[in-house]
């Protein structure tokens, strides 16, 4: 039949010569044939296919009637067949009662349905179960043959229905019947196909239990009956394990919600359900896979079942072990994740668990770590996929604060804790115990030489699992992370200690993963060629190379380096620069464990080459690594990184470009560049902070300048740094963003939920902007990122030329002039009163506090050129033009008074080496004088004590950022830790928190002497260091002076836990590492905090933290003291000015005196040089880059021609008042007294 109309709808052409429009004339009669139209056209057309589908419908009716007809008479034909067996059925069953009793029947096999549904009808709560029982047992009887029983077997399960009511009485009676008779049965394999459609009526019996009523005592026969005939047919059950025990998991909650369950008939639920799970069944892994898919989803097993140990003991854990790794390494494991609840598949995750801890008390784990491998694996899975939920409901009572840099969406309050079971469990999972039970399991060994040999494959696979396992750990259990890390430090290799004479000895975890990760080819590429990072970043290559059995995907092979990554860090924590640097080749037991995990100095030095290359990609290649990957699904952990909430992270998300911090590093669910960036970038600095401490590498090895053009480097910083502000100002960057996020992360509780949400709503917004901002600059000021991570990869001279072209732009973009003299003329003639805020007048002998008085309040404006005048000590003025000396005498003195001790306080004190550092008990010192003048604590009057204290804390800062933006070098030197914390709160983009400062063993040494030999003796101490009686607690002595004579010096103890608990946690061999890690924390991050981020705060005013990013700890001792090298007199001597007599004339020769002076410089010694230098200067080192940039310039006029009068200074200007002296000795004797005098002024 064709599908369209094929006839013409056309109509013949009228001609209507009236001149008429016949649209406009009325309607035509029905008559008269109106003019053909499209739409008259289509309307015929439908109207015919319409009438072609009712008589196709007519043709059709005749035959569906037929068909219903027949289905009817079908379905009516097997209902009476039904009906003939189940009286056929009920007939035998008749019969056989009549035998068994000898007398006619009894009343209830006359009518066994009416007395089931009367006693169903009538049955009350309390009686139903007994009666129905007692019922049952009067007429029970057991079978005369096996023969009769299989014939009424084959018979029920023929016509039986499990929603029809008296058909499960029938199959009550049978189970009953066949219990009784089991003595006298002997199933073969004839009863195999009955007893499974027996199996599969008696599940859906109780999975219908509920349409049927069925009554309990009823319910308890099925079980048993079931739980017999699955230890009959395993083999023929396991196909249909899933409806098997989805069965019992219905039948379980059903029975819980109506009613608790007695001890019977949870023994035999717990019959029924390890009647499938025998080791023996040839297919026991579908049956586990089934066990797991359907009945451990149910909530709170434990409840129902009373324990769960019974069920443990006969669990075998293997098999469930493979079932649950061949689920979710398949695509039924994403259905299982996708299709299961949460909370579901926590509960799975903690019965897994359960059973893991119950095989190994029964000792019923294989010992070939098969096993061991399969729960890796599984848990691994896992809790990658709960981390979120993990990490934010295992301590709940705890507010997880995202990181400052981390772009949070899920609301900072208390999620809903986990069930007790589920908690205690996975909590397992992050003790010490069970990460190093583990991991010892695996066998780790290296010859005498430690060789770093080339694995097996069994191996790398091997330590790819277990780097699996500790990566997903340190994800879902953020709080302990150091913990975890430590444990798998110490706990990761055999137990079995072998001597120098023996065969074998342990491979610590360190050595076992750098063994393995240099010897991954990812390794060895990003190595030799920092551009094939960007492929091997990319998931698609992980995808490209199948994995082999011979060799690690890339995906593994990146596990294990990443795992690497993160214990390497712990281990320079704890290890001092001695065993550092002796790179142990050998492994006794004599030596601590952290010498034997010291790398060779050769492997650190490849180790660093990987590094550089593997950083300086990130960050160079941060736009072309970020376009390599397009977005993927927000249920990875990935969002755990970022501290989102899956859900909210999904609304808040639009269509923008991929960001490096979306990229996933080789496809690693969670794993993201960005966190990788930061953990290179930490680890890197740590390596080289130690190599700038006791240099063990060569200086030019941490330079990357080959893959820069030098030549136009600093123009293009510059550029950058000036794009940088733009970008700044065009998102509105708020300073005071970071303080309004920590003040909001403190006050959750405060306000109604609304309110609460409304806070969180606007946090991240800034917080979302800040990172848009952060990340944008990542792709557009690359050089810049590198500068401020990774200093070391341009030079250092480099580096001053481009800190000192940022002092100039910011100087150009504030005043408008680099000029001093230029912007106070400007401002003398703008008439709005800006330059009296800049003047002040400070009386030497108070120059810190008038100083702190007049300028505190300038904030930012101390970076504009000063107007000083100091008063002596008859309040006189003291005449004088500043051209730049007296601010340069201004800061010096300043810096000399305040950090020195004043009043009894000391703000900054000296170690064993005389360098600074911030007192770190000047506020315990503040509080206890307060108290003892009886201020009441938190009161007006002892707030602004506090307050002022930290005030002065900063203002020193921002004295030393003034000395710095002005180029003045000050006589001060610093402790190199507190120097780090310079160099390390600067880092911005993806590593700012990573390339911050980290406590470490060895920085107790700047800060404390003894303590650091005490914590060497204690961490190589050999016997058991309980013997010290130490607990996780510290004890500080507080000194303070008497409150009204300052005279009197008083000690105080003041004891603080390191950890909460900590006096009730002794210190063991086993968590000495942990301690010392927490004594470094406490003395030189905790204790100083305020101090210090009051003074870096300061600082960071006038120094921008990026700049101070750029140098390490004694580079910038160099910026703030200047050059330590040997003194350069040819640079000094073509750089000094001359006034006077001595001011060179149109032949250009020197003063014969002055020339005197330089054949006297020649012959000094390089320290009566620098004596010289610091008597015109007051400073004793020269400049970064030379003395052309001392300011004011070096500068030398005559005093007279007395002979015996004495050279003198005046330092402001850095001017040498020389008399003109005939000879060379006289000269050389005059300025050497004069230098060690150490006088200035009133020398003459």
């Amino acid at each position: 039949m064709y599908t369209s109309f094929t006839g013409t709808a056309r109509r013949p052409r009228k001609v209507d010569l009236s001149g008429r429009n016949a649209k406009l004339s009325s309607p035509a009669s029905p008559g008269v044939r109106q003019p053909p139209s499209s739409q008259t056209s289509s309307k015929t057309l439908a109207n015919a296919q319409a009438e072609r589908l009712l008589r196709q419908q007519e043709r059709l009716r005749p035959p569906a009637a037929t068909a219903i007809q027949r289905s009817w008479r079908g379905h009516k034909a097997r209902q009476e067949t039904r009906n003939a067996w189940r009286q056929e059925w009920d007939r035998r069953e008749a019969d056989a009662s009549i035998s068994h009793y000898g007398n006619t029947e009894t009343s209830a096999h006359r009518d066994g349905d009416a007395q089931f549904q009367e006693a169903k009808t009538n049955k009350d709560p309390d009686r139903d179960d007994m009666s129905v029982g007692q019922y049952q047992e009067a007429e029970t009887s057991p079978y005369r043959d096996e023969e009769h029983c299989l014939r009424q077997l084959r018979l029920l399960v023929q016509f039986a229905s499990s929603r029809n009511s008296q058909d499960v009485h029938r199959l009550c009676q049978f189970a009953q019947r066949f219990l009784y008779s089991r003595q006298v049965l002997a199933p073969t394999s004839i009863w195999t196909y009955p007893l499974l459609r027996l199996s599969k009526l008696i599940t859906a019996a109780l999975k219908h239990q509920e349409v049927t009523e069925l009554p309990g005592q009823s319910r308890n026969v099925l079980l048993q009956l079931l739980s017999g005939v699955a230890e009959t047919i395993p083999k023929q059950l396991a196909p249909y394990s899933t409806q098997y025990f989805d069965a019992l998991a219905e039948t379980l909650l059903t029975s819980k919600s109506q009613t608790s369950l007695d001890t019977n008939a949870q023994q035999l639920f717990e019959a029924a359900l390890l009647g499938l799970l025998q080791p023996d069944n040839p297919g026991s892994i579908a049956v586990y896979e089934g066990f797991t898919t359907s009945f451990l989803r149910i909530p709170d097993i434990p409840s129902l079942l009373g324990n769960l140990e019974t069920l443990a003991k006969g669990i075998h854990f293997a098999p469930l072990c493979a079932a649950m790794n061949n689920l979710l390494s398949t695509s039924q494991g994403d259905n299982l994740l996708q299709l299961r609840s949460r909370d579901e598949m926590l509960w799975l995750l903690a019965y897994f668990i359960f059973f893991r801890h119950s095989s190994a008390t029964e000792k019923k784990t294989p010992s070939d770590g098969t096993s061991n491998a399969l729960f890796v694996d599984v848990i691994s899975k896992l809790v990658s996929y709960l981390a979120d939920e993990i990490g934010s409901r295992v301590d709940s009572s705890v507010i997880l604060v995202p990181p400052p840099d981390t772009v949070s969406t899920a609301p900072q309050m208390p999620a809903t804790p986990l069930p007790d079971f589920v908690r205690r469990e996975i909590l397992t999972l992050a003790s010490q115990e069970n990460v190093s039970r583990l991991l010892t399991s695996v066998n780790i060994k290296a010859d005498n030489n430690n060789s770093m040999s080339d694995p097996s494959e069994a191996n790398n696979h091997q330590a790819s699992t277990l780097a699996i396992y500790a990566l997903t750990l340190l994800r879902a259990f953020p709080r302990r992370g150091d913990e975890i890390r430590m444990w798998l430090y110490l706990g990761s290799t055999n137990e079995l200690h072998h001597g120098r004479d023996q065969k074998e000895a342990p491979l610590p975890a360190i050595k076992y993963y750098f063994r393995a990760a240099s010897q991954t080819k990812v390794y060895h590429m990003i190595k030799s060629d920092p551009r094939k990072a960007i492929d091997l970043l990319n998931p698609d290559a992980a995808r490209r190379q199948p994995c082999t059995s011979t060799t690690p995907s890339i995906h593994e092979q990146w596990q294990i380096i990443l795992i690497f990554l993160e214990l390497y860090p712990i281990v320079l924590k704890v290890m001092d620069d001695e065993e550092f640097l002796t790179g142990a080749s050998s492994i006794s037991d004599s030596q601590s464990w952290t010498r034997q995990s010291a790398l060779t100095l050769t492997s650190v030095k490849d180790l660093t080459i990987f590094l550089k290359n593997l950083a300086f990609a990130m960050y160079w290649n941060a736009s072309e690594i970020a376009g390599t990957e397009e977005i993927e699904s927000t249920e990875s952990i990935a969002g755990y990184f970022r501290g989102t909430s899956t859900a909210t992270a999904a609304t808040l998300r639009d269509d923008k470009p991929i960001k490096p911090g979306d990229v996933h590093v080789a496809g690693i669910p969670g794993m993201t560049v960005d966190y990788l960036k930061r953990m290179v970038t930490g680890l890197l600095r740590m390596i080289y902070e130690r190599d700038s401490r006791r240099r063990f590498l060569s200086n030019d090895h941490w330079l990357m300048t080959q893959w820069f053009e030098m030549d136009r480097f600093i123009p293009a910083v510059v550029q950058e740094e000036e794009e940088k502000h733009k970008i700044q100002e065009s998102y509105g960057e708020d300073p005071d963003d970071e303080q309004t996020d920590e003040e909001e992360r403190h006050d959750y509780l405060i306000g109604t939920q609304r309110t609460q949400q409304v806070r969180n709503i606007e946090r991240l917004k800034r917080q979302q902007k800040k990172a848009s901002r952060k990340r944008y600059l990542e792709s557009v000021t690359p050089r810049l990122e590198i500068l401020q991570n990774m200093p070391f990869f341009i030079p250092f001279g480099t580096r001053v030329q481009i800190f000192r072209h940022f002092v100039q732009l910011d100087q150009l973009r504030r005043r408008g002039t680099a000029d001093a003299d230029m912007w106070r003329f400007a401002m003398m003639n703008s008439g709005r009163g800006e330059m009296g805020k800049h003047r002040a007048r400070v009386h030497r002998e108070s120059i810190f506090d008038d100083a702190y008085d007049q300028y505190y309040d300038l904030g930012e404006g101390l970076k504009e050129p000063i107007q000083i005048s100091f008063v002596d000590k008859f309040d006189t003025v003291e005449e004088g033009i500043d051209g730049g000396g007296v601010t340069k005498e201004f800061l010096t003195s300043v810096t000399n008074e305040a950090f020195s001790s004043r009043n009894g306080l000391d703000l900054f004190i000296e170690n064993d080496q005389h360098l600074l550092y911030p007192n770190p008990m000047a506020l315990d010192e503040r509080k206890e004088l307060l108290s003892q003048a009886e201020i009441v604590q938190d009161s007006v009057e002892w707030n602004d004590n506090m307050r002022d204290l930290l005030r002065r804390f900063e203002f020193m800062g921002r004295i030393i950022g003034k000395c710095l933006y002005e180029g003045i070098l000050v006589d001060v030197h610093f402790a190199g830790f507190f120097l780090l914390k310079w160099a390390l709160t600067g880092g911005s983009g993806s590593a700012s928190k990573e390339s911050g400062y980290r406590a470490n063993l060895n920085d107790l040494r700047d800060l404390d002497e003894g303590l650091y030999q005490g914590i060497l003796q204690l961490k190589n101490y050999p016997g058991n260091v309980e013997d010290f009686s130490l607990n996780f607690e510290v004890t500080d002595t507080l000194f303070y002076r008497e409150p009204q004579t300052y005279d009197q010096s008083l000690q105080k103890p003041v004891t603080r836990e390191l950890r909460p608990g900590g006096s009730q946690i002794p210190v063991t061999n086993e968590n000495r590492l942990v301690y010392i890690s927490y004594i470094a924390r406490h003395r030189l991050q905790v204790q100083p905090f305020p101090q210090t981020s009051a003074f870096l705060k300061g600082l960071g005013t006038i120094i921008s933290p990026s700049w101070l990013s750029m140098f390490n700890q004694n580079e910038l001792q160099t910026l703030v003291g200047g050059d330590s090298s040997e003194i350069d007199i040819a640079d000094l001597r073509q750089n000094t000015q001359y006034g006077g007599l001595y001011q060179i004339g149109d032949d250009g020769q020197e003063h014969p005196s002055v020339q005197l002076f330089w054949q006297a410089m020649q012959s000094f010694a390089d320290e009566d040089r620098r004596k010289v230098l610091k008597f015109v200067t007051s400073t004793p080192r020269a400049p970064l880059l030379g003395f052309s940039m001392l300011n004011p310039r070096f500068s030398i006029r005559d005093s007279g021609n007395d002979q015996t009068r004495l050279p003198t200074t005046s330092t402001c200007v850095n001017l040498l008042k020389l008399p003109v002296y005939n000879d060379g000795k006289t000269l050389r004797d005059r300025l050497l007294y004069s230098i060690n005098a150490g006088a200035g002024f009133n020398l003459s």
